[in-house]
């Protein structure tokens, strides 16, 4: 395979950066941490007409029939804008469910709308235990007259939850077996206005990213509600948290290169005993260091989102060796740009804790690295 970048990659990793520049200064960023919706409907809309919300989503919907690749070079330079919004939760998420396990009828009704920026969706999976597979899936999906399901719970931890237009609800309607442990996970198309459904937004650590705790109290939905086979949804649902957790490698590469930027421009112009900081080992091999462990996370990444474009035997693995690598490298290269930049980096109103707390946050979503790495011994069957 090629590593490296189309001209139109780098055409549109330009576009990114100069548009983001301009839209999303750190100044926006931190107007929106303190607003609900987390963006502007001059914004969501201005993603909508350069394409964006319909990149990954075929022609036939009215996206760009785009792959992952393509949008991780969007998602680095969003990564390294910190740009708030529920652009992730709903192209990579409940978007990406609905275009995995929806029916024609389903993805004609929601897909046009969310390329078009009139539709936003999220997926609601987590609950209490945080476990991020099929055995985490408790919420009661029960049987009711008319092929109809009643719906029973609670979901944390949802991404923009309190702001998605419809939820894709991972819900249990089946006991899981010995033999297939994936077993009776079934995947709800749910409206966030339908009775019985309470979004309440959730404190953060990373305010640029809401979250919600979604509650299901008795919500009927039909069979024209289900998405994908019942019982059958987990799979489905696997490959789209893979393909997300790609993605938020990508958005960690583009905040971690940011932060490097940052810290070699302050190491040239901050002077201490006479020379800048810059001049000093310490500071040196930091950055040298830093700087590696971006280019690997690059790297992993680049790969990932290859394989799961190209539906390769090895994506999951791919996914999750990309996820446990660059979860500890961007929380680590943000937290030694704070080091570097010394008692004005430890001040909040310094933009690299933008980048630390989204970091953060990144870090255990969709699993931390001690997860992902669990995995990739068994898949490996080590």
């Amino acid at each position: 395979m090629d590593f490296g970048f189309s001209q139109e990659q780098e055409l549109l990793r330009q576009t990114a950066r100069s548009f983001l520049e301009k839209e999303c200064p750190t100044s926006f960023v931190r107007r929106m941490m303190d607003d609900p919706a987390g963006t502007t409907p001059e914004l969501w809309r201005r993603l909508a007409e350069l394409g964006w919300l319909g990149l990954i989503y075929p022609e036939a919907w009215g996206g760009s029939g785009l792959g992952l690749v393509d949008l991780t070079v969007v998602l680095e330079e969003m990564g390294r804008a910190v740009m708030p919004g529920p652009f992730f939760s709903t192209v990579l998420l409940g978007g990406a469910a609905i275009l995995a396990a929806g029916s024609e009828a389903q993805r004609a009704a929601w897909l046009p709308r969310i390329v078009a920026g009139e539709a936003r969706t999220t997926l609601a999976l987590l609950e209490e235990s945080a476990r991020w597979d099929a055995g985490g899936v408790t919420l009661a999906a029960k049987p009711a007259r008319g092929d109809r399901f009643v719906l029973s719970g609670t979901k944390l931890f949802v991404l923009d939850g309190h702001t998605a237009d419809v939820l894709v609800v991972a819900a249990r309607t089946a006991r899981a077996t010995r033999d297939d442990p994936d077993h009776g996970v079934t995947l709800f198309l749910v409206p966030a206005d339908a009775r019985g459904v309470t979004a309440t937004p959730l404190p953060t650590m990373d305010q640029t990213r809401k979250l919600a705790e979604v509650t299901l109290a008795r919500v009927a939905v039909g069979p024209d509600a289900v998405l994908g086979p019942v019982h059958r949804g987990w799979p489905l649902l696997a490959r789209v948290l893979d393909r997300a957790a790609v993605a938020l490698c990508a958005e960690m590469c583009g905040g971690a290169q940011q932060v490097l930027d940052l810290c070699t421009a302050y190491a040239k112009v901050r002077v201490a005993f006479g020379r800048p900081i810059g001049a000093y080992q310490a500071i040196k091999h930091r950055c040298a260091d830093m700087l590696v462990a971006i280019e690997n996370a690059k790297s992993i990444t680049y790969y990932a989102a290859w394989a799961a474009d190209q539906d390769a035997p090895d994506a999951p693995l791919a996914a999750s060796m990309a996820k446990a690598y660059v979860s500890d490298a961007a929380r680590k290269v943000a937290g030694d740009g704070i080091q570097i930049h010394g008692g004005i980096g430890f001040t909040w109103e310094h933009d690299l804790h933008l980048y630390f707390k989204r970091a953060k946050g990144s870090e255990v979503t969709f699993g931390d690295a001690t997860l992902h790495r669990e995995r990739v011994a068994r898949l490996l069957e080590l």
